[in-house]
């Protein structure tokens, strides 16, 4: 059984085991065995630390939320008095969104463009809290996505850790920058960033994206080149450019197999997001309401394309996001060439 729809076979993810750790059960050396209890202990911990960084970006989280109740009367800026922005329950439409973006991401559309396409085109978020209310929003469904993908696919540990490593240093870097960024700057550097998503949704829909080698790890220069490439992956994700596609295109030509880069880029993208969060609540950057439509909706999205539905036709809808993407960025190119004139 598949998680994502039609795409190359390559891309493909089967919930079969087997395939993936037949070497380690079929060792008959007390190494083997305890090499393999030894990595399961490593990814025992690491879901253990990734629970960790939930519980204190919840925490920071629901800190943040109560002290918007307290000052709702008090909002100052125009992006603090956006319906979107209020503390309170989401609308409908608001988990509707987040249901919507999680389920098709689980399937192989993804859900950074889709969201900023849909608040750029309905006007539901200001544009300068966008980044950050796709972080703190898309946060739990990712890690329920990493869960899924850690737990079911081999991967070499140590390029996993060194992998995610990489990307919350830059995401922490990153953070710093972009949430302090004035909303010009962020619909410019969204705009770049919907353009580009928009050119990788069509090199997967034109089946244009590396096939992958065979290794389960990287090791010497092809590992540099990975921690390079998370570092960029973890700072680009403050502007909404999705990390799944540039971690496919990237680790597949270093010679992975695309299976295990599943987890690694789920897991990287787990631990960004919290990372990166904390900076954007601190500066109140994100849209309150809108974000907890996305976890409330995204969460139960992310479960039901994974184990019940598993398998959908989705080509065409990857072309209408293509192109609602490519409009929707230049959208926002437009309004920014707008403020500049203002």
């Amino acid at each position: 059984m598949y998680l994502i729809g039609r795409c190359p076979r390559s891309l493909r993810l089967s919930f079969d085991l087997s395939p993936f750790l037949r070497a380690n059960h079929d060792c008959p050396t007390r190494r083997g065995s305890v090499y393999h209890a030894r990595m399961l202990g490593l990814r025992g911990l690491l879901l253990i630390t990734l629970g960790g960084f939930g519980a204190v970006f919840t925490a920071l989280w629901g800190r943040d939320v109560a002290r918007r109740r307290k000052r709702a009367a008090e909002a100052e800026s125009e992006e603090d008095r956006h319906p979107s922005a209020r503390p309170g329950l989401p609308s409908p439409a608001e988990t509707a969104i987040g249901f919507g973006a999680n389920f098709f991401d689980t399937l192989g559309i993804g859900s950074y463009a889709t969201t900023t396409s849909v608040y750029k085109l309905f006007r539901l978020v200001p544009d300068q809290r966008i980044p950050g209310t796709l972080l703190v929003g898309h946060m739990w469904p990712t890690v329920a996505q990493a869960v899924i993908y850690v737990s079911i696919i081999e991967v070499e540990m140590t390029t996993l850790l060194l992998l995610i490593a990489a990307s919350i240093l830059g995401s922490w870097l990153g953070a710093g920058v972009v949430s302090a960024w004035p909303r010009r700057k962020v619909q410019i550097g969204m705009g770049f960033a919907l353009l580009g998503a928009a050119g990788l949704m069509l090199a997967k829909a034109l089946h244009l994206l590396p096939t992958g080698g065979e290794t389960l790890g990287l090791h010497g220069w092809r590992m540099a080149v990975g921690l390079v490439g998370n570092f960029t992956f973890g700072a680009l994700m403050n502007l909404g450019i999705g990390a799944y596609a540039p971690s496919l295109i990237l680790l597949g030509f270093l010679g992975m197999d695309l299976k295990s880069i599943f987890p690694v880029m789920t897991s990287s993208c787990a631990f960004i997001m919290p990372t990166s969060s904390i900076r954007f609540i601190a500066r109140g950057s994100y849209a309150c309401r809108a974000a907890l439509g996305l976890a409330l909706g995204g969460v139960p999205g992310v479960l039901l394309a994974a184990y019940v539905v598993k398998q959908l036709p989705v080509q065409y809808l990857l072309w209408l996001v293509i192109g609602v993407a490519t409009y929707s960025a230049l959208a926002m190119l437009n309004s920014a060439r707008r403020d500049k004139k203002d």
